[in-house]
Order: structure tokens, then C-alpha cells, then sequence
């Protein structure tokens, strides 16, 4: 097939981007040609929250990227609509997280498949946002009209689609492993790279912090009276895209300045294996989600994981098997904590963590899509 995966990618930077680029990687490894159609200008300054939209790591080998699409420029949607429309792709691939991003895409993904040979499928990250804002359904439905199926990461995701589509073609593929970040190195020399101590334990809350990301709640849990008494500190590693002042006072507050290490600029991608194969397990303290792309990196490098009981999380996180779900709140946090620690379960849900994760390839993703793709061509046969 000829497709076109349109969304973030170099030289953009986070998972999103991530994301795009793995996808891309896995189609072509399958025989596939594929484009990759990415912002030219993503977010407003105003309303990007961290420090830089771009990478400074280097492009990414063997890939068609264009740096085409203006996220706020109408005119611009219509220019890459045509252009696209007569690329005659078999398939558009669409990554959609934030109702802000629906008339870019959806109007792109209009004029595209006007060709009457293109079919638009998106894979869904959430289609209610974490951060409610206003006309986010109106937005979102307009987004919904312009796709003829869909693939979600999480079942509570499928769930929230019937909103706004329960007749169009759709599958359900959890999140495959973010295996792009290199082979895991030993413990001792992630801690060495990272100028930790040795024979201090670590656990690893990474990624944007956002206020629904629930630091707080591990903040908490961490000043709880039973891990004061462990060689435990937590390492926070990610930008802050929210206000930083409340999780300093929590740390002030409980006087955790000794037990927190806060690495708050964008982790590289070239750096990410160092952080999680320096920590012993991942905590999530999520008071929202749909699914994590952290859960997938804790994976491909064989960590346990503590994650709170919303949206997809326990979906993939067997628990009291590769790791603890727990209730949104630090008591139940501190409690899954100590008790990693306390009956010596790193070696036991390591052991299970690298059986769980065969079931998280990119090629169950492809997989998903071309079989929505062959629904929409079965269809159109049938009429």
C-alpha cells in the first residue's frame, strides 16, 4: 500500500512524534511506501506549555518526512488536502489526542479522500481529553465525520467513541512497546551515567507533568513513615507543563529535598534508557488516562510498574503480576511501594513483565488498522 501518516514527527519531539515515526518504520519493514506528513508549525508559542516543540537529536533514518502542516492556517489545510488527494494514498493515518488539532485534520482528511480511492483511519489516543475545555465535543465530532474508521489504545477510549460513532468500523490495539529508546544497560551503570548512589534504591515517575498525571499523590505517598525508614528515593524526570509550585511545597512541606531527584528539562530520547534502567519499578499515580505510552517503555525495558485504577491502565497491567494497581489516593501508592520492596518482588515481576510484553508488538497495530482498512474495502465492494 501507499499510506500517509499524518501527525507529529522530526523535527518534532515527544511521544506523539515517537509514535508516528515507529509506525512508519513498521509499514515500511512490511513492504508498505509511506509518507509522513508532519507540522510545520504544530502549537502556537502561546499555547505550548514546555520549553521547545523541536528535537535536537538527529532525523531519523529511511523516512519520508514532509514538514508541510500549519495546525491554525485554513488555507494551508486546503493546499495539503489537494496535495495529498493527489498522492492517491491507499491510506491516511491519522494519530488524534486533542480536539484542538480536529479542523486541521479533519479538514485535511475531507479533501484527501475526495479522490474516492483514499481511506482515513485514525488511531485514537483519547477522543475525551484529559483537560476538558470548551466546544471540545463539537470539535471532536467534526474530527469523527472526516475518518471512515478508527483503532483505539484502550477500551475505555472505544468506549467514549460510541459518543460521537457507533456504526463506523473500528479495532482495538493496545499500545504497542516504545522499543526506539536502545537495549537496556545494567542498573549499576544507569546509576553510574546518572551520578547516582549505589546502593540507593530508585523508583521513576517519567514524562510531561501534568496536573492529571498525579505527582502530587506520589509525593505524598513518598513522605509516607514506612518508606522513610527505605534507602528509597524517587526520581522525577520530565518538563513541567503545568505549574511547578505546588509539588516544590509538597516536597518543602514534607521535607523530601534528600528523597526527591528532580530532572524537570525534556529527557532525550537518548537518555530515557538511563532513567528507567537505573530505577527498580515505574509508579503512575494517574488521576485520569486512557493508556500511557510510559507503560510502554517501562516494558521494553522490563520494569514493574504501580499504576492507579483509571481509564486503560489496568487494562494492560496485570496486577500483583507485572506490578500493583491501586486507588488514586498516596496511602494506597505508599502501601504498593512498600510492599514491592518489602517482599523482595522486583525479580518475580521482571520475570513476568518480559512474558506480558509479547503481546504489545507493532505489528498487532498494523495489524488493527489493515483490518479496519479491509472492513472499509469489503464494504465498498458490497455496494
Amino acid at each position: 500500500m501507499r499510506i500517509v501518516i499524518i501527525g507529529s514527527a522530526y523535527p518534532l519531539r515527544g511521544g506523539l512524534a515517537s509514535y508516528n515515526e515507529r509506525l512508519a518504520k513498521e509499514y515500511i519493514k512490511q513492504g508498505n511506501e509511506v509518507i509522513i506528513y508532519t507540522f510545520s508549525l504544530q502549537y502556537p508559542k502561546i499555547l505550548f506549555p514546555g520549553k521547545t516543540q523541536y528535537s535536537n537529536e538527529k532525523p531519523p533514518e529511511n523516512l519520508d518526512i514532509r514538514i508541510k502542516v500549519n495546525s491554525i492556517n485554513p488555507l494551508n489545510w486546503i493546499k495539503i488536502g489537494r496535495e495529498i488527494k493527489k498522492l492517491k494514498p491507499d491510506l491516511i493515518i491519522t494519530k488524534y489526542w486533542i480536539p484542538f488539532m480536529s479542523p486541521c485534520l479533519g479538514t485535511i482528511s475531507r479533501i484527501s479522500k475526495k479522490n474516492k480511492i483514499t481511506k482515513v483511519i485514525s488511531i485514537l489516543d483519547n477522543i475525551i481529553p484529559h483537560e476538558k475545555r470548551i466546544c471540545d465535543n463539537l470539535l471532536s465530532k467534526y474530527f469523527v465525520k472526516s475518518v471512515d474508521g478508527f483503532v483505539a489504545m484502550s477500551q475505555s477510549v472505544l468506549d467514549d467513541l460510541q459518543t460521537f460513532d457507533n456504526i463506523k468500523p473500528t479495532s482495538f490495539c493496545p499500545h504497542p512497546l516504545f522499543d526506539n529508546f536502545g537495549e537496556a544497560i545494567s542498573k549499576a551503570l544507569a546509576k553510574k551515567i546518572l551520578k547516582l548512589k549505589e546502593n540507593t534504591n530508585y523508583i521513576l515517575f517519567f514524562g510531561f507533568i501534568r496536573d492529571y498525571k498525579g505527582l502530587d499523590l506520589l509525593l505524598e505517598a513518598v513522605s509516607d513513615d514506612r518508606l522513610k525508614n527505605l534507602p528509597i528515593k524517587l526520581i522525577v524526570a520530565g518538563e513541567f507543563y503545568s505549574d511547578s509550585k505546588p509539588y516544590y511545597e509538597i516536597i518543602k512541606r514534607n521535607n523530601l529535598d534528600e528523597r526527591v531527584i528532580m530532572h524537570t528539562d525534556f529527557i532525550k530520547d537518548s537518555e530515557v534508557v538511563n532513567y528507567f534502567c537505573a530505577a527498580d519499578i515505574v509508579v503512575q499515580p494517574y488521576k485520569t488516562a486512557t493508556q500511557s505510552g510510559v507503560t510502554q517503555i517501562a516494558y521494553h525495558f522490563n520494569k514493574p510498574m504501580i499504576v492507579t485504577d483509571v481509564g486503560g491502565l489496568s487494562e494492560i497491567i496485570p496486577d500483583k503480576k507485572v506490578g500493583f494497581v491501586v486507588k488514586t489516593n498516596p496511602k494506597a501508592i505508599a502501601e504498593a511501594i512498600y510492599t514491592f520492596y518489602d517482599q523482595n518482588l522486583e525479580f518475580d515481576f521482571v520475570k513476568n513483565v518480559k512474558v506480558e510484553k509479547e503481546k504489545y508488538s507493532w505489528k498487532r497495530m498494523t495489524e488493527a488498522v489493515n483490518e479496519v482498512f479491509n472492513k472499509l474495502k469489503n464494504n465498498d465492494n458490497k455496494k
